[in-house]
C-alpha cells in the first residue's frame, strides 16, 4: 500500500469534532426544504464556502437551524460517524454539540440529546464505531445561560454524555467568564475540556487548567509563545486536540508545513489530529492525516504516535481504553508491514 492510503486507513480516534460541523451539505438542503427554511444557496458545492471565522460561525448557526426533530439529530449523528468510518477508519469519537444553539430556537434539550444518542447507538450497532458526547458552552452566551445549560445536561444525561467543553470565538470572551458553569459540571461528574489559545494568548490555557479544571485543551497553537506554559503542559502530560484544515482556513496558516502543530510536536507535546468541522471545511479525518503528515514529512512512527495519543487522551474508561489501544496497536503494526518502501 502507498503512504497516502496508509495515512487514510490507519485506525483513528477523534477527540475534537463538532456535531453541527459534520452535517453533509446535501442533508442540510434536504432538511431545509422539509422544514421550510431558506438557505443562501441550495448548491451543495458552494454552501460551505467562507474564509473567516465570522463567516464560518454564521453558516454554523444556519446549519443548526435546519435540525428540529429528534429524527434529524439521529440522522446526522449516524451519517457523521458513517463518514468518519468510511473516509478515515474511525474507531471512536468524542463529539461536541452545542445545546443552546438548539434550545434557543425552541428545540427541547431532550430532543437534541435523545436524537444524538439514537444515531450514535445505531452507528455502533451497524458500523462498530463508538461515540461519546461533550456538551459545549458557547462563548458568546452569557455565564447564566451557560450555567443553565449545564443544569439541563446534568438533569437529562444518557450514558453517552460524558463531558463539558467550550467553543465559539475565543478572543472576546475569555474562559474565566464561565468558571461557575465548569465548577457545576465538575461537581456533577462531567469531564472537562475547552477550546483555548486558538486565537488568544497562552494564559488562557493556564486559566482553563487552574480555574476551570480542564483535563485537555482543544487547539492550543499559541502555547509556543510562552516557554513556561509549554513546560507546564509537558509536566502535566496535557493532551491537545489539534485541527489542521479548519485552523489553516480561518486563522492564517494556509501552508500546513508552517502550521504551529509542527512546533507543538517538535516541543514534545501530546498532539492529536482531528477534523473539527469536517463537512464545513471540505475535509474528513482521513484527509487530515494525509495532508498534515505529508506536509510535515512525518513517517509511520509519528503517525503511530498521533493515533495512540488519541486513545490515551480519550475519556474511555480504563478497560475500554486498554482494549481499543491493543486493537489499534495491532492494526497499526500490520498496516505498517504492508507499506510499500
Amino acid at each position: 500500500m502507498d503512504y497516502a492510503t496508509f495515512l487514510r486507513r490507519v485506525p483513528k480516534v477523534e477527540l475534537h469534532c463538532h456535531f453541527e460541523g459534520t452535517v453533509r451539505a446535501a442533508t442540510v438542503v434536504d432538511l431545509a426544504r422539509r422544514h421550510g427554511i431558506a438557505l443562501p444557496t441550495e448548491d451543495v458545492e458552494s454552501l460551505y464556502d467562507y474564509d473567516t471565522i465570522e463567516g464560518f460561525l454564521t453558516i454554523f448557526g444556519l446549519v443548526a437551524s435546519t435540525l428540529i426533530d429528534r429524527e434529524d439529530f439521529a440522522r446526522v449523528a449516524f451519517e457523521s460517524l458513517e463518514d468518519g468510518q468510511k473516509l478515515g477508519n474511525l474507531k471512536h469519537r468524542e463529539m461536541f454539540f452545542n445545546p443552546t444553539l438548539h434550545t434557543r430556537r425552541g428545540v427541547p434539550y431532550g430532543t437534541v440529546v435523545d436524537g444524538l444518542v439514537d444515531g450514535i447507538r445505531e452507528a455502533e450497532r451497524q458500523l462498530g464505531v463508538s461515540c461519546r458526547l461533550i456538551a459545549d458552552v458557547y462563548r458568546q452566551d452569557t455565564p447564566d445561560e451557560a450555567l443553565a445549560m449545564v443544569e439541563s445536561v446534568l438533569a437529562h444525561r444518557p450514558d453517552e454524555v460524558i463531558g463539558l467543553g467550550m467553543d465559539g470565538a475565543e478572543a472576546p470572551d475569555p474562559p474565566e467568564r464561565f468558571a461557575a458553569a465548569f465548577a457545576r459540571a465538575k461537581a456533577g461528574g462531567l469531564r472537562l475540556t475547552s477550546h483555548a489559545c486558538e486565537d488568544a494568548p497562552p494564559q488562557n490555557i493556564v486559566t482553563c487548567l487552574d480555574l476551570l479544571g480542564c483535563e485537555r485543551i482543544d487547539h492550543g497553537y499559541h502555547i509556543l509563545a510562552d516557554e513556561n506554559v509549554v513546560k507546564r503542559a509537558l509536566d502535566d502530560g496535557l493532551y491537545f486536540t489539534c485541527c489542521p484544515t479548519a485552523t489553516a482556513r480561518v486563522y492564517g496558516w494556509p501552508d500546513l508545513s508552517r502550521h504551529p502543530i509542527g512546533g507543538m510536536v517538535a516541543a514534545g507535546l501530546n498532539v492529536t489530529l482531528n477534523s473539527d468541522d469536517p463537512t464545513m471545511f471540505h475535509t474528513d479525518i482521513g484527509k487530515e492525516f494525509v495532508d498534515l503528515c505529508t506536509a510535515l514529512n512525518y513517517g509511520p512512527e509519528q503517525v503511530r504516535a498521533f493515533c495512540l495519543n488519541s486513545v490515551d487522551g480519550s475519556w474511555l474508561d480504563a478497560s475500554e481504553k486498554a482494549r481499543l489501544r491493543a486493537h489499534m496497536d495491532a492494526e497499526l503494526k500490520r498496516m505498517q508491514s504492508e507499506l510499500v518502501a
